[in-house]
């Protein structure tokens, strides 16, 4: 039941990013353009596993992707405020598929589930 509730939570947070990114009529060519520019961090896996998956559970986990929304809303800077919303609407979308953050044991354990 956990699991489903985090599957129902990634769509959440999908949608409300896909709202308020249509909202404030942002480029949906910088959208797409951008949309799995966090899955770079997966590079990190060209280390070693522990390090791989410490840089990946950096680009998604939800506290950076606010940190930039609220910097674009402060600031009143829409070219940050729409990679925060670009950049939770990935994880959102990680999450709603079944992806979600790495163990340093192996790529594919995650707290979702082993993909």
């Amino acid at each position: 039941m956990n699991k489903i509730f985090l599957h129902l939570e990634g769509f959440a947070v999908l949608s409300i990013s896909l709202y308020f990114y249509g909202f404030n009529q942002f480029s949906w060519i910088l959208f797409f353009v951008l949309l799995f520019s966090p899955d770079l961090s997966i590079l990190g896996y060209l280390y070693n596993n522990k390090i791989g998956a410490i840089i990946y559970n950096l680009f998604h986990t939800y506290f950076i992707a606010i940190l930039v929304i609220i910097c674009g809303l402060l600031f009143n800077n829409h070219v940050v405020l729409a990679i925060g919303l670009i950049w939770s609407a990935h994880i959102g979308m990680d999450r709603m598929i079944g992806y979600g953050l790495k163990y340093p044991t192996a790529f594919k354990d995650t707290h979702l589930s082993r993909v």
